[in-house]
């Protein structure tokens, strides 16, 4: 029996409508999410506000400037003697967060319950290495009843049942977690905006990024809100915010902190790895943390953790340390300022008694692609595109989503067409196939045995620290998503799981401006133009240098960060 024409398009038409419908309802009911979300946010900071307000009310004579201009070891100090009151420092934290907070948009929850903590820490009588320190933490962090949204709203309404390990060592170390940070949506950016609470901006220069994926973490530590901070790092994600913003920040190996609790940004992948760690104004405050965090709790609470205290021995040598160093990976070439910043610092080193010793970095375009694109979306983008299924929006990643759908074999025939004319673009779009199990074993494989290369290389020199480059200085708004190339000094140490920490040493001067106008990269294509519009219009903006050391050496890295910033600011005392 044949249905007539007219009943098939009423048929089809009902269907369509009905789909859109749902499609409407969904996408309804995805934005009254959203609304909470930011309604939760917005009473975050009356909350605080009020907080603060009820405080000073009640005590008008705390001199809050003094207590913000502390650094951190002093700070704990005077709260562990007794001679600073805790919700004294709590308070003036919370509000100098607030007002971080309404000009970067950079806090997404205030954690209400530190309030009860803060009262319940003088009843203990336990004095932990940061006993009354406030703390702030990133969104991907688990603490107990709050969102880890990654920018998702999927993944609003679903509190975390338990803390992270490292939020639990903490609280027993007496600090106090009071708020929670902006990230990009799905971690894999060093911009940071999502769809659920916007952008955050940079506290030095609002048109500039913060950095990510840590950039909550960034604009909050930068701007004086926060005095320690907590983040992830799987390709520059704490180290790049800690640049931008102008302080210091130090990514672990990979297994030093515990990663429990915390959600990483593709599950399960090993090629590049995710490592945990501090951001504060200053490298002592760094070494404070690190002291606290590697203790007996840390290793009870994760067996996974190699038991390593914190090592005072070689944190506080004197002895003249041997600094392999380069200027540029050949890849990303390095802002005039940049390049300056190394020279400056080996300098410095160098008139301080250290010896410098030039290191050859070799295939760094072979690791970006094959190790670490190939490696992350090693499923070709599978693992990452399920991430992104019923969201509203995927930010600003039309290319990756277009590339990451895409077939094999039409990721291989772009790849040929394009390698003549745009390399980068050619050996980004190969890497993004789907691998066979045996081709993710032998990239594995591949990956340690370049580890071992550039250890028998580091050794062969000699070498106790590195002394590298630092993209700078901060990017626009916007710019960061359009450069993923640009990560290649960052995601290097990722790939090696080295420790590894940035130290601000110089300013972005006139005359590094006037050559910037020269600047046109190492490949010439579309990246390295935009890179160079990305990096103008900057002086007066801080740049960084990264300071390296081998697998589970943090001590040794932080010895050389001290060296560099104290060796940077007795230069600028005497200028």
């Amino acid at each position: 029996m044949r249905v007539p024409l007219p009943a098939l398009l009423c048929c089809s038409a009902a269907s369509l409508l009905l789909l859109l419908l749902l499609r409407w309802r969904r996408r309804r009911g995805l934005w009254r999410k959203v609304k909470e979300a930011r309604q939760r946010q917005e009473r975050s900071l009356v909350q605080m506000e009020m907080a603060v307000r009820c405080f000073r009310e009640q005590h008008p004579s705390v001199n809050m400037i003094s207590i913000l201009s502390l650094p951190l070891p002093e700070l704990s100090k005077k709260l562990r003697d007794g001679s600073l009151p805790p919700e004294h420092v709590f308070y003036a934290y919370v509000g100098k967060a607030l007002q971080i907070a309404t000009e970067t948009n950079c806090i997404t929850e205030y954690l209400q319950e530190s309030e009860t903590q803060l009262r319940k820490a003088k009843l203990t009588g336990k004095l932990g290495l940061l006993y009354g320190v406030p703390v702030s933490i990133k969104d991907s962090i688990n603490c107990q009843g709050h969102d880890s949204t990654l920018g998702f709203i999927k993944n609003l309404n679903k509190p975390a049942a338990e803390d992270s390990v490292v939020v639990q060592v903490l609280r027993r170390q007496g600090a106090i977690p009071f708020v929670k940070t902006n990230v990009p949506q799905s971690l894999i950016s060093y911009d940071c905006k999502n769809l659920i609470f916007g952008q955050t901006f940079n506290p030095l220069l609002y048109t500039r990024s913060p950095g990510g994926s840590s950039g909550g973490e960034g604009a909050l530590v930068g701007g004086g809100g926060s005095i320690l901070g907590f983040g992830t790092d799987v390709g520059g994600s704490l180290r790049f915010p800690a640049a931008f913003c102008g302080i210091c920040a130090l990514k672990s190996t990979g297994n030093r902190l515990s990663k429990k609790g915390i959600i990483c940004a593709v599950l399960g992948q090993k090629a590049v790895v995710t490592g945990v760690g501090p951001m504060a104004k200053d490298v002592e405050s760094l070494a404070l943390c690190m002291r606290a965090l590697l203790c007996e709790d840390m290793f009870s609470l994760d067996s996974t953790v190699p038991p390593l205290p914190f090592n005072e021995e070689v944190y506080s040598s004197t002895q003249p340390l041997r600094i392999g160093y380069y200027e540029t990976d050949f890849f990303t070439m390095p802002s005039p300022a940049m390049r300056r910043a190394v020279r400056e610092t080996k300098q410095l080193l160098e008139d301080a008694g250290h010896t410098l010793v030039p290191f050859e970095l070799m295939n760094v375009d072979y690791v970006i692609f094959n190790f670490c694109v190939g490696g992350m979306f090693a499923d070709g983008g599978a693992s990452f595109l399920k991430k992104f299924k019923g969201e509203l929006e995927k930010s600003n990643m039309g290319l990756l989503f277009w590339l990451v759908k895409s077939p094999n074999w039409l990721k291989t025939v772009l790849s040929w067409i394009a390698k003549p004319f745009v390399p980068r673009f050619s050996d980004l779009v190969r890497n993004m196939r789907a691998n066979t199990v045996d081709e993710v074993w032998s990239l594995h494989h591949e990956i340690e045995e370049f580890c071992h290369q550039f250890i028998a290389q580091w050794k062969k020199l000699n070498l106790d620290v590195m002394l590298c480059p630092m993209l700078g200085p901060a990017l626009g708004i916007g710019y960061p998503g359009k450069l993923s190339v640009a990560v290649s000094y960052t995601m290097l140490y990722n790939a090696l799981d080295f420790p590894a920490g940035v130290v601000p040493v110089t300013m972005v001067t006139d005359e590094d401006e006037e050559e910037l106008k020269g600047y046109q990269g190492y490949f010439q294509d579309w990246w390295d133009r935009t890179l160079a519009k990305a990096f103008r219009g900057s002086v007066g903006l801080p740049v960084a240098v990264q300071c390296v050391a081998l697998p589970w050496q943090e001590e040794l890295c932080l010895r050389f960060m001290k060296e560099v910033e104290t060796l940077v600011l007795k230069k600028n005392r005497l200028v």
